[in-house]
C-alpha cells in the first residue's frame, strides 16, 4: 500500500495532503485569514459563572468568552468536592467566582455564534506521548494490542516518569526504544515547565503557550514509518523538516523530498481536483450509486441511493453493494470534509440482518482509521444509523464558504417570475402615490425577459394598465433579485433603456422564433428584443446582423454577411 503525505506551503496558507494508494485520505489547512487556537493555552479570568448552566464564561483577551463547564474542572478539585460532584451536589458557584484567575487550554475553536470551548484538564502532545500534568495515569493506545508490547512500554514509561505525571502512550510509540522515547518525554517535561514559568510571570489574560503550525502536527502525528515520502514545495520549510528530524528521527529525513516542478503541487498529485469535489453536496460513487450530504444546525444527513447502479444478481445484492460502498466513501468524507456532531446516516433499506451487519462493520472499520474521535451507536428503529465525530472547529466547507448573502443560507433563490411579480407590485405602488410619465427598469436579464415577454405583449399590458411608458433593460452584473426602478419624463427614460441604436452591427445568438411571425428570430440584448428578419429558422446560431429600426420595447434587424 502506497502512503504519500503531499505538503502545499503558501504565503498565506499551508495545506496537507495525505494519499493513500494515489487517492486522497486526509486533508490539513493552516490559513492566515482563520486563527486557530485549539491547543493554546491561557492564563484566563473568569467573568461570569452560571450555576443554571454549571458553567463559567471566561475571558482569555479574544473578543468572545470562553465556555468552561463544571466537568473541566478536575484539577482545581479536592477530594471533598470531587466526592460532592459525583453525587451532584457541588455546584460551579462553590468552586469559581468572577476575577479568579485559571490556566485553562482551547479543546474546541470557536464556531458559529458560540465561543471557544476550555478545559483547565491540561494535555500537552508529542510524537510518542501525551502528557498529563496533572494526573499520575498510563494509558496506552488501543491500537497497540500486542500484551508483549503494551507491558514493555509501560515499564519503560515508568522508569523514565516514575509518578509525578500521567502520559497517554501513544500508537506511534510501538518498537520505539529507551532513547526515542526519553527524549520526547524530556520535550513535553520542559514544555510544561515553560508554561508554568511564563504563566508566573504574565498578567491574566494573556496567550501561555501557542500549538505547533500545521507542519509540525503532519511531522509529529502523521510522519511514521509506514509513509513511503512527504513531499513539499516550500524549500525553507523542507530544510526545516530535515533538520528537525535528523535531531529526533534520522531515518525518516530520507522520506522527505523537495518538489521542484513548475506546476503546482496539488494539482500535479491530483488533490486540487478532489478538493472541488469536496464542496459538493452530492458525491458519486465507483459503482454509479451516490451519497447527499446536508448540513444542518442540529446535525449532518447523509442520504445513500443506489442512482445508476442496477447490478447483477437481485435488489437486495444491489442495495448491499451500494450501501457497502457508501459506508467506505461517508468515512472518508467525514474526515476530508472535517464534519463533527451528530450525523444520521439513511442507508438504503436492508431486509437480510447479515447485510446490515456487514455494512455496520465496514462503517466501524473504516471510522477507525479517523483520528479524530468517532463513536458509532448502531441502528435506530427506522433504520438510521446513529454516531457522532468530536467537532473541535469549523469544517473544510465552513472554513472556506460563507452564507449566501441573497438566500440566507437556504440555497434558494426566487424564481424569475416570482421576481417579476415584484417589480409590478412595486410599479402600483408607484403609479398609486407619484406622478411621473415614464419609468426605467434595470434588472437581471431573465427577470427582464419574463416581465416583457415574447414580441413585448406583456410589458405593452403593463403600460396600458399604469398608462406609463416603461423601458426595460437587463444587466448581467446584477443578481437575479436585485433591481432598480428609476421615473420621471419619457425623453429621459428612453435614452437610459435603449442599449441599441439604429445602424449599430453586432454578431447575436438566435435564442427562439418570434411568435408572431415565426419566419422572424429573437436575440436579446441585456433583456431587450431584438428581431432578426428571416431568423426563425435559424435557432441556436450566432449570426452578424444590422439594428434597422428601434422602438420602445425592441428592436428590429436584419442578417449581415
Amino acid at each position: 500500500m502506497s502512503r504519500q503525505i503531499i505538503i502545499n506551503s503558501g504565503i498565506r496558507e499551508k495545506r496537507a495532503g495525505i494519499l493513500v494508494n494515489n487517492r486522497l485520505e486526509d486533508v490539513f489547512f493552516e490559513q492566515d485569514t482563520y486563527e486557530q487556537i485549539a491547543g493554546n493555552i491561557y492564563s484566563g479570568i473568569v467573568r461570569d459563572v452560571l450555576p443554571g448552566m454549571q458553567a463559567a464564561f471566561v475571558d482569555i483577551g479574544s473578543d468572545r468568552n470562553a465556555f468552561l463547564h463544571i466537568s473541566d474542572l478536575f484539577p482545581m478539585l479536592n477530594t471533598d468536592q470531587l466526592e460532592r460532584w459525583k453525587n451532584n451536589k457541588l455546584g460551579i458557584q462553590h468552586v469559581l467566582q468572577p476575577g479568579q484567575e485559571l490556566l485553562i487550554q482551547v479543546i474546541k475553536e470557536a464556531i458559529g455564534s458560540k465561543g471557544p470551548k476550555v478545559t483547565c484538564k491540561i494535555t500537552i502532545p508529542g510524537r510518542y506521548f501525551v502528557l498529563l500534568p496533572y494526573e499520575n495515569r498510563v494509558n496506552i493506545s488501543r491500537k497497540i494490542n500486542e500484551p508483549e508490547e503494551r507491558q514493555r512500554l509501560s515499564k519503560l514509561t515508568d522508569k523514565l516518569l516514575g509518578d509525578k505525571y500521567g502520559v497517554i502512550i501513544r500508537t506511534n510509540a510501538a518498537g520505539k526504544g529507551y532513547d526515542e522515547l526519553k527524549m520526547d518525554l524530556d520535550y513535553l517535561t520542559h514544555t510544561w515547565d515553560e508554561v508554568q514559568n511564563e504563566n508566573s510571570k504574565k498578567n491574566a489574560p494573556s496567550l501561555i503557550y501557542q500549538h505547533v503550525g500545521l507542519i509540525q502536527q503532519i511531522i509529529r502525528d502523521h510522519l511514521s514509518d509506514d509513509i513511503d515520502k512527504l513531499v513539499i514545495d516550500n524549500h525553507d520549510d523542507y530544510q526545516k523538516i530535515v533538520r528537525m528530524l535528523n535531531r529526533i528521527t534520522p531515518h525518516l529525513s530520507k522520506k522527505i523530498v523537495y518538489y521542484q516542478r513548475k506546476n503546482p503541487i496539488f494539482t500535479v498529485y491530483g488533490i486540487e481536483k478532489e478538493l472541488s469535489r469536496v464542496l459538493n453536496r452530492r458525491v458519486w460513487l465507483d459503482s454509479g450509486g451516490y451519497i447527499i450530504i446536508d448540513k444542518t444546525e442540529a446535525l449532518v444527513a447523509i442520504d445513500v441511493n443506489t442512482g445508476k447502479y442496477t447490478g447483477k444478481k437481485n435488489l437486495q445484492d444491489t442495495v448491499f453493494k451500494t450501501n457497502l460502498e457508501a459506508a467506505k466513501e461517508i468515512a472518508r468524507q467525514l474526515r476530508l470534509r472535517d464534519i463533527g456532531g451528530i450525523i444520521i446516516i439513511d442507508f438504503i433499506d436492508m431486509t437480510i440482518r447479515e447485510h446490515q451487519e456487514r455494512v455496520l462493520a465496514a462503517l466501524s472499520k473504516e471510522l477507525a482509521r479517523d483520528k479524530t474521535k468517532t463513536a458509532l451507536l448502531g441502528l435506530t428503529q427506522l433504520g438510521l444509523v446513529e454516531m457522532t465525530r468530536k467537532k473541535v472547529r469549523e469544517g473544510y466547507g465552513e472554513l472556506i464558504q460563507k452564507e449566501c448573502p441573497y438566500c440566507q443560507g437556504t440555497g434558494m433563490v426566487v424564481s424569475e417570475g416570482t421576481m417579476s411579480l415584484r417589480v409590478i407590485r412595486e410599479i402600483n405602488e408607484l403609479a398609486v402615490n407619484e406622478d411621473f410619465s415614464a419609468l426605467y427598469l434595470e434588472m437581471h436579464p431573465r427577470v427582464a425577459a419574463v416581465l416583457i415577454g415574447t414580441g413585448g405583449e406583456k410589458l405593452a399590458e403593463l403600460e396600458e394598465k399604469f398608462a406609463l411608458d416603461i423601458y426595460v433593460s437587463g444587466n448581467d452584473e446584477l443578481h437575479i433579485e436585485d433591481y432598480t426602478i428609476k421615473k420621471g419624463k419619457k425623453e429621459e427614460m428612453a435614452d437610459l433603456a435603449l442599449p441599441v441604436k439604429e445602424g449599430e452591427e453586432y454578431r447575436l445568438l438566435i435564442e427562439e422564433k418570434q411568435l408572431n411571425n415565426p419566419e422572424d428570430g429573437i436575440a436579446r440584448i441585456k433583456g431587450y428584443i431584438i428581431i432578426i428578419k428571416g431568423g426563425g429558422h435559424l435557432v441556436g446560431d450566432k449570426l452578424n446582423v444590422k439594428i434597422t429600426d428601434v422602438a420602445r420595447t425592441f428592436a428590429r434587424a436584419e442578417i449581415t454577411k
